[in-house]
């Protein structure tokens, strides 16, 4: 995904580290340059809120319940494969 602007990190690579930044386990530098492009690129913002409210919509369903440790790895290998499928070849 591109929006048609230039960035110094490519949209496609920002929106790979949502989750990472959603769940604070990005590094500060990484923090920083997500940052600076979701306030850069609208449309990438506009995902970003998304990937957001998808993220506040799960915790509130599943509540304090103990998570299975393998299944945030399920969740992201499926969004992974979602992301290629919708993916629009440049």
């Amino acid at each position: 995904m591109s929006c048609g602007s230039p960035h110094e990190v490519d949209c496609l690579e920002i929106l790979k580290k949502v989750y990472v930044y959603l769940d604070g386990e990005v590094d500060a530098r990484a923090c920083a340059e997500i940052r600076q492009h979701l306030d850069e690129c609208g449309p990438c913002l506009q995902r970003f809120g998304l990937e957001q409210a998808v993220k506040a919509l799960v915790a509130r369903s599943c509540g304090n319940d103990p998570v299975p440790g393998d299944l945030r790895t399920k969740v992201m290998m499926r969004i992974q494969q979602v992301r290629v499928e919708i993916t629009p070849f440049d």
